[in-house]
């Protein structure tokens, strides 16, 4: 599956300077989490749990696939984090989704919702816009995604027809409905706060969109960081931005897809906080939609 993650710089001109605040936030956020190894709970699709589960391992958290009925909500209280991604959403798995994110509802902890191929396939478009009733703490998706789940006719399947800045009403839409932060993948990631800052990530790699799961497991990285972070759009943030700055770092010796997917297992074990503080240029700008 593909899914456009970060892959030029900004646009000129368009938003303020970096910020360092926000990198020390993004790295202080990577050292509570390989402090505390989150137990993150993913109900996700089968073309890319191997690749969730390995993008969380090499992080520092610890990936659980429980994913059926009966066991869904009964994980979902144990687990530090949750993932619901919409990809091959059987029958079993939306069973096992309603259960998960009612007992996080329940207990006011955050979840993540990943709108996989939202607005172009019927299933589970009505499945993620009902799931959306229980508030995630983050919605991640590309800009198709994130306009489909807001009520547009979304992309190409998996892939995004939309830029990202043309899903920034579709964000503040969805931000509001859930009071949910709203991240979209795309040249340059955009994360929307509930209450309306946008951030901006200009960090990644265009092989992201050359291997299977690329995006997909940034949403799994997303819940892991939810429970590290008490804002969840700065989870989104420090996801985002470890991530993208590990693909940057895998694609510079990688000789293709091939290779980058495996660098970017050990970029991402490999990443300190020291390095997202010096190298992150994250940028605050006012909403202007």
């Amino acid at each position: 599956m593909r899914d456009a993650v970060s892959t030029s710089p900004p646009r000129p001109g368009s938003a303020a300077p970096p910020d360092p605040a926000l990198a020390e936030a993004a790295a202080a956020a990577l050292e509570r989490l390989r402090t505390a190894a989150p137990l993150v709970q993913c109900i996700t699709n089968t073309v890319v749990a191997n690749v969730t589960a390995n993008v969380l391992l090499a992080v520092g958290a610890s990936p659980a696939m429980t994913d059926i009925q009966g066991e869904g909500g009964v994980f979902a209280e144990l687990a530090d984090g949750l993932l619901v991604n919409t990809g091959t959403p059987s029958a079993e798995q939306r069973g096992a989704a309603y259960e998960a994110v009612g007992a996080r509802s329940r207990a006011g902890r955050p979840w993540v919702l990943d709108p996989v191929a939202v607005g172009a396939l019927p299933v589970r478009t009505a499945l993620a816009r009902d799931l959306l009733a229980f508030r995630p703490a983050v919605v991640r998706g590309n800009a198709s995604e994130v306009i489909g789940l807001a009520g547009g006719t979304g992309g190409r399947g998996t892939d995004a027809t939309d830029d990202v800045d043309a899903a920034r009403g579709a964000a503040a839409e969805l931000a509001a409905r859930a009071g949910c932060a709203v991240a979209v993948s795309g040249p340059v990631d955009l994360v929307r706060s509930a209450g309306g800052t946008v951030v901006r990530v200009p960090h990644g790699s265009a092989m992201l969109t050359r291997i299977t799961g690329g995006g997909c497991a940034l949403g799994a990285l997303t819940a892991a960081f939810t429970a590290v972070a008490e804002d969840p759009a700065a989870a989104a943030v420090a996801a985002t931005t470890v991530y993208t700055l590990a693909a940057e770092d895998a694609a510079a010796t990688a000789g293709g897809p091939g290779s980058f997917a495996v660098n970017l297992l050990d970029r991402l074990h490999g990443i300190t906080p020291e390095q997202v503080a010096a190298r992150a240029r994250l940028v605050c700008e006012e909403d202007g939609r």
